[in-house]
C-alpha cells in the first residue's frame, strides 16, 4: 500500500480529511481488501493509544447526532443512518463479505433506523454488557423527616441505599428498611453504625424495631449487649449514660455482658446501662402512623412554600419559559407562566402520564417513559445566553441519549440538553451546521459524520441504577460572555468548561423544541431518534441569561422535596 493511502487513513482518523479524499478512500476500501485491512490496523492502534491516554474525543467532544438524512432514499448510501454498536471483530468478519459491499464501507455501515440496535446500558459503568451490576449496602433510608445531619456524618437522602458505616443526625425522624426485612424508626439525636443486612449498632437514639418472621434473628448492638429479636417488636433508648430496652410484642434474647442469655417477653424491660428509667419512657415513641402523619404535614408545608416561590419566579424578567408540569389538562396545554415569555405554551403529545410530583400527593409531574411521549413547544427570539433548569426523577437510562430539552433540527444556536446512558449530563449548542465534521468515535469504534460543528459539554456521572426513582435538580448555564459552560446537580457545580474560540457562538435561538424527547430531529423525515426520558420531569425553567451559582443553589433550596 502506498504512502498516499496511508496518509488518507490517518487523516480520516484525526479528522483532517477533505470530503473529496474521504470519498476516494471509501471507494478504495470497497475495492481493495488490503486497504481495508490497513485501515482496521490503524483504528486498532488509535484505540489502544486512546485506552492508555484516556478516552479520545473528536473536536466536537462526542458524536451525539446522526447526520441529517432522507430515509426514504436508499439508493444513496450516504443518506442512510450509521450503524451503532459494531465491534472491531464484527467489522473484520464482514470486511471481505457481500455485506460489506452492500453496506458500502464497513466503517460507515448504514442501516434503517428501524433495524438499528438499541444499547442496553442503564447508566452505570461495567466491563461489558454481560457483567452484573452490584450495589454495596445493607438497608434503604425509606423516609426522613426534619432531619439535621451531623457534620461528621454523610448526609443521606430518602430512597438511598445505606452501606456499612455511620448514620448520625442531631434531630429529626428516619425510617430504615434493612434488606433482611427488619424496620427501624429512629428519633434524633441518634448515632447508628450500619453493619450488615442483619445488624446495627446504636450508641445514641430512641428507636422502635419491627422484625417480621422473615427477619427473625435481627441484632441490635447497644451498651455492650446484643439484642437478638425473636419476633416481633421492641423499643430501645440509648444515651451516653443510660440504655434501656422494652419488648412491645414478642420476645428478644440478650447476649454478651452481664445479661447474657436473658430472654424478655411482651411488656418486659431491662436497663442495660445506668439507672432504671420510669415506665413511661417509651410512651411517646413514634410509630409508623405518627411518621406518616408528620410526613404529610411536612410535605404540605413544602408544597405551600414552593407555590409562593414559584409565583415570585414567574416575574423574573430574564425568564423566557417556565412550565409547572401539573396534572394533564383536558386540552393538553402546558402554560408558559413566565411573565416575560412570548407565548411558548407547551402541548402534550403522545402517552405522557400525570404522576406524583416531588412533594407527594399535593404535587404532580409528567412521566415520559413511553417512546412517543413528549411536550412540544416553540420559543421565538434570539438570545445571548442560556440557563436551563428542571427537576427530574430518573427511573432508567435505557437509550444512548435521554432527552431533557431538545431543539428540533439542531441548527445554529440551538441547544440540546440530555443525559447519556452512563449517567452524565450533556449540554451542547450547534455552532455551524454546514461544516462537514467526521471523527473517530471510540465508543462505537468507527468514524462518524457529525451533525455539524458543535461541542458536547459533559459532566461526571451523577446517576446510576442505585439512584433510580430519586429526584434531582439539574441545571446548565451557557455563558458566551464569560466564555464558560457550567452544569449543576442539586444546586452544586459538577462541571465547568471553557468555550473555546472554535466553538464560540453568541447568537442563540430555540424555535420548535421538545421536553422529554426529540421527535423531529430532521423536520422532513418520519424517523426520529428514540430519546424519551424514562422518568418524570417537573418545573422546567429557561432563562435568557447566565445565572450565577448562588442563584442556581437558591432554585434548588426553594424547590427541594422532603428528605433532601
Amino acid at each position: 500500500m502506498d504512502d498516499r493511502t496511508r496518509q488518507l487513513i490517518f487523516q480520516t482518523i484525526d479528522q483532517t480529511i477533505s470530503t473529496e479524499d474521504f470519498d476516494r478512500l471509501q471507494e478504495m476500501m470497497e475495492q481493495d481488501a488490503d486497504v481495508r485491512e490497513h485501515y482496521l490496523d490503524a483504528v486498532s492502534l488509535c484505540e489502544s493509544l486512546g485506552e492508555i491516554a484516556g478516552e479520545p474525543a473528536g473536536p466536537t467532544g462526542e458524536q451525539v447526532n446522526s447526520p441529517k438524512f432522507d430515509p426514504a432514499s436508499t439508493s444513496d448510501a450516504s443518506q442512510q443512518r450509521p450503524r451503532a454498536g459494531w465491534t472491531l471483530v464484527t467489522r473484520l468478519a464482514v470486511a471481505a463479505s457481500v455485506m460489506f459491499l452492500v453496506g458500502i464501507a464497513f466503517w460507515l455501515g448504514r442501516q434503517s433506523p428501524q433495524a438499528r440496535p438499541v444499547p442496553s446500558r442503564t447508566g452505570y459503568s461495567v466491563a461489558d454488557e454481560e457483567s452484573e451490576f452490584r450495589i454495596a449496602g445493607h438497608a434503604t433510608l425509606r423516609r426522613a423527616i426534619d432531619v439535621q445531619w451531623k457534620r461528621d456524618s454523610i448526609q443521606r437522602m430518602e430512597g438511598e441505599v445505606l452501606p456499612d458505616g455511620r448514620l448520625a443526625f442531631s434531630q429529626g425522624l428516619v425510617e430504615i428498611d434493612f434488606f433482611c426485612g427488619a424496620t427501624l424508626i429512629v428519633e434524633g439525636p441518634a448515632d447508628l453504625q450500619i453493619r450488615s443486612d442483619w445488624s446495627v449498632g446504636v450508641s445514641q437514639g430512641r428507636l422502635r424495631a419491627s422484625v417480621p418472621p422473615a427477619a427473625r434473628g435481627f441484632v441490635v448492638n447497644a451498651a455492650g449487649s446484643e439484642i437478638v429479636d425473636l419476633g416481633t417488636e421492641f423499643a430501645l433508648d440509648v444515651s451516653p449514660d443510660n440504655a434501656r430496652i422494652e419488648v412491645i410484642d414478642g420476645e428478644v434474647e440478650l447476649r454478651g455482658g452481664q445479661f447474657d442469655g436473658k430472654h424478655l417477653l411482651t411488656g418486659q424491660s431491662q436497663s442495660l446501662k445506668g439507672s432504671s428509667s420510669g415506665p413511661d419512657l417509651f410512651d411517646a415513641l413514634s410509630t409508623a402512623t405518627d411518621l406518616e402523619r408528620r410526613r404529610e404535614s411536612a410535605q404540605s408545608q413544602l408544597w405551600a412554600d414552593w407555590q409562593e416561590h414559584s409565583k415570585v419566579l414567574e416575574t423574573d424578567r430574564r425568564l423566557i419559559a417556565y412550565y409547572r408540569l401539573s396534572p394533564t389538562p383536558a386540552d393538553r396545554t402546558i402554560l408558559n407562566r413566565a411573565t416575560n415569555g412570548q407565548d411558548g405554551d407547551g402541548l402534550i403529545v403522545g402517552p405522557v402520564v400525570s404522576t406524583l410530583g416531588r412533594f407527594g400527593a399535593p404535587s404532580s409531574g409528567l412521566d415520559f417513559d413511553r417512546a412517543g411521549a413528549r411536550i412540544r413547544t416553540r420559543i421565538e427570539g434570539e438570545f445571548s445566553a442560556y440557563t436551563f433548569s428542571c427537576w427530574a426523577k430518573i427511573d432508567g437510562l435505557d437509550h444512548r441519549y435521554n432527552a431533557l430539552f431538545m431543539g428540533d433540527g439542531y441548527e445554529n444556536g440551538e441547544p440540546h440538553w440530555q443525559i447519556r446512558d452512563d449517567g452524565r449530563l450533556m449540554f451542547s449548542v450547534m455552532v455551524d451546521e454546514s461544516q462537514d465534521i467526521r471523527h473517530f468515535n471510540a465508543r462505537d469504534q468507527r468514524v462518524v459524520k457529525d451533525a455539524g460543528l458543535h461541542r458536547v459539554y459533559l459532566t461526571p456521572p451523577f446517576w446510576d441504577v442505585s439512584k433510580s426513582g430519586r429526584w434531582f435538580h439539574l441545571a446548565a448555564v451557557y455563558d458566551p460572555i464569560g466564555r464558560q459552560v457550567t452544569q449543576y446537580v442539586n444546586g452544586e457545580s459538577v462541571a465547568k468548561e471553557e468555550i473555546l474560540d472554535r466553538f464560540f457562538i453568541d447568537r442563540l435561538r430555540i424555535g420548535p423544541a421538545e421536553i422529554g424527547n426529540w421527535g423531529q430531529p430532521f423536520r422532513d423525515s418520519p424517523w426520529f431518534a428514540v430519546r424519551n426520558l424514562d422518568g418524570v420531569i417537573d418545573e422546567v425553567a429557561i432563562f435568557h441569561a447566565a445565572l450565577g451559582s448562588d442563584e442556581i443553589h437558591h432554585l434548588y433550596e426553594q424547590g427541594k422535596p422532603l428528605g433532601y
